[in-house]
């Protein structure tokens, strides 16, 4: 039986060495690129969960113009009460199902508040609904900074 000689011997340790550079090459590319498909996950579903805060608000602000033109006596510069509520529970929905949970019932409230100003027969300038409108809207609003990360301090 032939011993190992130094070229053999460096030859199997080249050997050796390459193939734990590679293996160690490929976990830590695999690594990277994990990471970076999180990354792009985490933007992605950011965006949809902005995208659905801001069609609520948008809902929500055309419910507002509604509500400002009757207190002002002023016909419904929006076109129907009822077109607006529908988009206004259309968007609620979207929020329930791409935000958290506290995001959604904040929503929900926001909503229940705005749909119940609407059904109102005539609306009072000094509504008593409006301060609840207002921590209605305030709390979705704080919701929603959490939700996509926005602290109000970090602006």
């Amino acid at each position: 039986m032939e011993t190992l000689t130094g070229g053999t011997a460096l030859a199997l340790a080249g050997v050796v060495l390459g193939t734990l550079g590679t293996l160690i090459g490929q976990h830590l590319a695999t690594r990277v690129e994990d990471r970076r498909h999180r990354w792009e996950r985490s933007a992605t579903e950011r965006a949809e969960r902005k995208s659905a805060i801001m069609d609520f608000l948008g809902s929500a602000q055309r419910i507002e113009l509604v509500l400002d033109s009757r207190s002002l006596g002023l016909s419904d510069a929006c076109g129907s009460d009822e077109e607006a509520l529908h988009d206004l529970w259309l968007a609620t929905k979207s929020v329930e199902l791409v935000c958290a949970d506290g995001t959604a019932q904040a929503a929900r409230a926001y909503a229940r508040t705005l749909h119940a100003r609407v059904r109102a027969a005539t609306p009072a300038p000094a509504d008593p609904a409006a301060p609840a409108k207002r921590e209605h809207r305030h709390a979705f609003m704080t919701e929603a900074r959490d939700e996509l990360g926005n602290r109000a301090g970090a602006r």
